[in-house]
């Protein structure tokens, strides 16, 4: 029987899905996301993946069916919070604070939405676990570090500006890679954020 597509079955009855270690799967979801970035999306195989890992392709494909569901999972299961446990005590340390974890990350975070873009646009699975992986979560955390400054009195709980600053802090991290041709390090977003954010909310 022959094989089929790089990212489909290997062969037409799906093998018994076998258990893996946790740590072998991290290693195997680390492998196929450094690739998204170093190649791009369409790039990857399972071929490859089982290569870089020392794997049979036919491993890959007990465990994920379609080379999609392969990255949705890995993209799933590297969601985390990277503002989680920022509380300096007042709104303007803590933007500061995020905007150091959020360049920080910048680099590989950028590669990797911009080697799924088009795909993400094609899949609706890739989509969701893009966004639950990369976007929703630090989406929230910058909500709820502006909801603590309103609770704190520092800002008005109706300021029209509230609104805006997740989206104008992810803007910039995503925008000036494709503006300047450099990605947006810690440096630059701080400098961001007091220059534009802590003005607009009236801190300093």
């Amino acid at each position: 029987m022959t094989s089929q597509a790089a990212d489909g079955p290997e062969t037409a009855a799906a093998p018994r899905r076998s258990k893996l270690t946790p740590e072998r799967e991290r290693e195997f979801f680390d492998a196929v996301l450094e690739q998204v970035r170093s190649c791009g999306y369409d790039a990857v195989t399972m071929e490859g993946v089982a290569a870089s890992t020392r794997c049979s392709k036919a491993t890959l494909y007990r465990q994920w069916k379609t080379k999609p569901q392969f990255v949705a999972a890995a993209l799933r299961a590297s969601r985390r919070t990277r503002f989680d446990g920022i509380d300096t005590g007042t709104l303007a340390g803590d933007l500061r604070a995020a905007a150091r974890v959020a360049g920080a990350w910048s680099a590989k975070d950028t590669r990797l939405l911009q080697a799924l873009g088009l795909a993400v646009m094609q899949d609706p699975e890739l989509k969701r676990a893009l966004r639950e992986a990369l976007i929703d979560p630090e989406i929230e955390a910058l909500r709820e570090i502006l909801r603590r400054g309103v609770e704190r009195g520092e800002v008005a709980r109706g300021h029209p500006a509230l609104e805006y600053i997740p989206a104008q802090i992810f803007g910039v991290l995503r925008a000036r890679p494709v503006l300047e041709g450099r990605d947006a390090d810690a440096a630059y977003i701080v400098g961001f954020v007091e220059a534009a954010v802590l003005p607009t909310l009236g801190l300093d």
